[in-house]
């Protein structure tokens, strides 16, 4: 059963998320992508829980709400975006807007992160559960990597076929070379296998 959101969003501010979504329009970083971190966002309250639920279920609701294939500062305006619509619409709510940020900027580094890098604490287990979230579809089940793969192949539809090959191999080969693909024990434990079997199937598929 899908648990209650920790707190209300005005029916403007949820209107002009879902605007955001849909432009430009997306195979794979869309409202769908959103919905799925927020069911394993719900295991993780429903199990270890969240120190600041709020923040993180901001965080995931707005980390790819700009979003534009291959450009670098997606994360950044994405956070910026979210500041604007607290600052707006939940002025009264009580809201760490800079955690807010800071978690929405944080998914720029996927790949590059270690345990070790946030401390062992509430809000470094927060952190850690959070970007393993973002990066759990790599663990998914064969059918669900696959139409990931394909959604990202068709955002970068506008680069050349065999350079994108070339460079979302590279990237693939990069997240296998890794001790670690996911910051928390516990999705380490349940997604780490089946992600790396995932990985290596796509590796071998864009040679």
């Amino acid at each position: 059963m899908t648990r209650p959101d920790p707190i209300v969003l005005p029916p403007p501010m949820r209107a002009a998320l879902e605007t955001a979504y849909a432009t430009p329009p997306r195979a794979y970083h869309n409202l769908e992508h959103v919905a799925e971190l927020l069911r394993h966002y719900d295991a993780v309250a429903a199990d270890e829980g969240w120190a600041q639920p709020v923040e993180v279920w901001l965080a995931v609701l707005y980390h790819d709400a700009i979003y534009e294939a291959g450009r670098s500062d997606n994360e950044a305006r994405s956070a910026q975006l979210a500041a604007d619509a607290i600052a707006r619409w939940l002025p009264e709510a009580g809201v760490d807007t800079a955690r807010v940020i800071e978690l929405i900027q944080l998914t720029a580094r996927h790949g590059s992160l270690a345990p070790d890098d946030f401390p062992h604490d509430a809000q470094g287990d927060d952190t850690r559960r959070f970007l393993d979230c973002d990066m759990a579809i790599l663990g998914a089940e064969p059918t669900a990597f696959d139409a990931y793969d394909r959604g990202i192949a068709s955002e970068y539809r506008h680069v050349p076929r065999w350079l994108y090959a070339l460079n979302r191999r590279r990237f693939l080969k990069s997240l296998l070379a890794r001790d670690r693909l996911y910051l928390d024990d516990g999705f380490h434990a349940r997604l780490d296998a089946q992600a790396r079997h995932n990985l290596r199937r796509a590796v071998t598929t864009k040679r």
